[in-house]
């Protein structure tokens, strides 16, 4: 199990470095010098504010940014520049690569990426300006309150791309060794290994939730759901890898197309129980139709938050258990060495754990998705029942 993950890191790590190399360029990422900037002035604890900042770390890898971190050499961050778009009425479109920010210690173009260290500097309210976020300033590196529009790609997005591509390919390696080998013959390889999984959620989850004169044409839509999830969940996994499905916007959006797939499915059937439910005494109906109107938007809610809260959960947990390494570390050296093996062992079970969440929430947002849509066609149980009685 170890030698595979490893050989999984080594792989995706090569993968990421060959697609984001058209847009740019690997950098180490030197921080700028405390005389030129000011910000680590020579003072009585200076070493203890460099010490580890558990915090950091955690939050560091599980937000997005600009720019994709992969790991320190020496005390000096090792990171993938990625490019900056911003576009301003005033200034048009401005084309970049993030190394120019220095990890927010300069503004550049006139822009600026906010960071705590910034805002100290500046005193400005960290209410009003969100850290990671890129803001217009002007020749004193003051914020200018200019509306931009950050069409940035950033670490998430990259890695979405990232999932995109393995999808495609995934796909495509499958649906040629078809053509090549054709259907009769028994799978094999990659071919042998996803062909289970399409069979087990076209049978087991669009068929028995989807009426049967539907299934077919909404199969291709669940399987993708459920293997774009499942391949972003598992990127997550990897060692600098970003968190795409423990971002809130990213589980908002894949919600948002379940939802308009569900409502677009919908009929006047469906409509109708639901904003005036038959032979209900007209008391109950005040009631009952605002709820089932509640209830069509708590559902794609409920998507959204389950696959951010569980994946986003899962991180914090294996992080905050290799951080506990450096915390006792920073108290004694040889309890930092002693706690090793447990750490080892926490995250060894922790990560299998996680393996287990990755295909679970793929599944579940899929099966879901097919319950939501074969709920709002009318009859879809009873139709299914149906061609079960004629087979």
């Amino acid at each position: 199990m170890i030698s595979l993950n490893l050989f999984k890191h080594r792989l995706v790590a090569l993968v990421v470095a060959l697609n984001i190399s058209g847009f740019c360029s690997f950098a180490y990422a030197q921080e700028p010098a405390a005389q030129e900037h000011g910000e680590h002035a020579a003072a009585p604890g200076h070493e203890e504010k460099k010490g580890f900042n558990a915090k950091e770390v955690i939050l560091g890898h599980v937000k997005d940014a600009h720019d994709w971190h992969l790991l320190d050499i020496a005390g000096t961050p090792v990171t993938m520049p990625l490019p900056v778009i911003i576009y301003s009425k005033v200034k048009g479109l401005t084309v970049f690569s993030s190394s120019h920010f220095h990890h927010g210690h300069v503004a550049y173009e006139g822009y600026r990426l906010v960071n705590h260290h910034y805002l100290e500097e500046k005193g400005l309210d960290a209410t009003k300006y969100m850290e990671g976020k890129v803001i217009a300033v002007d020749a004193n590196d003051m914020p200018t309150g200019e509306e931009i529009y950050d069409f940035s790609m950033t670490k998430n997005i990259t890695s979405m791309l990232i999932g995109a591509i393995l999808l495609v390919w995934l796909m495509l390696a499958v649906a040629k060794a078809y053509t090549t080998r054709g259907s009769k013959q028994a799978p094999k390889g990659l071919q042998g290994l996803v062909e289970p999984v399409i069979i087990f959620m076209r049978d087991e989850v669009v068929k028995p939730n989807i009426p049967s004169k539907h299934f077919e044409r909404y199969t291709p839509f669940i399987l993708t759901i459920f293997f774009f999830i499942l391949i972003n969940n598992l990127l997550g996994l990897l060692p600098g890898s970003a968190n795409v499905t423990g971002n809130l916007a990213v589980t908002a959006a894949l919600a948002l197309i379940s939802f308009l797939a569900t409502m677009l499915s919908s009929n006047k059937h469906f409509w109708a129980h639901t904003l005036n439910p038959p032979d209900v005494p007209f008391l109950v109906k005040v009631i009952l139709v605002p709820v089932e109107i509640i209830g069509i938007f708590t559902k794609p809610v409920s998507l959204m938050i389950r696959l951010f809260a569980n994946i986003l959960a899962g991180h914090i947990i294996i992080l905050s258990i290799i951080s506990l390494v450096f915390i006792f570390g920073s108290l004694n050296q040889m309890v930092g060495y002693g706690f090793l093996p447990v750490t080892i062992l926490f995250n060894i079970v922790m990560m299998m754990l996680e393996l287990l969440v990755a295909f679970i929430q793929a599944f579940i947002f899929a099966n879901l998705t097919a319950v939501f849509i074969g709920q709002v066609m009318e009859g879809g149980h009873d139709d299914h029942h149906e061609a079960k009685a004629h087979h």
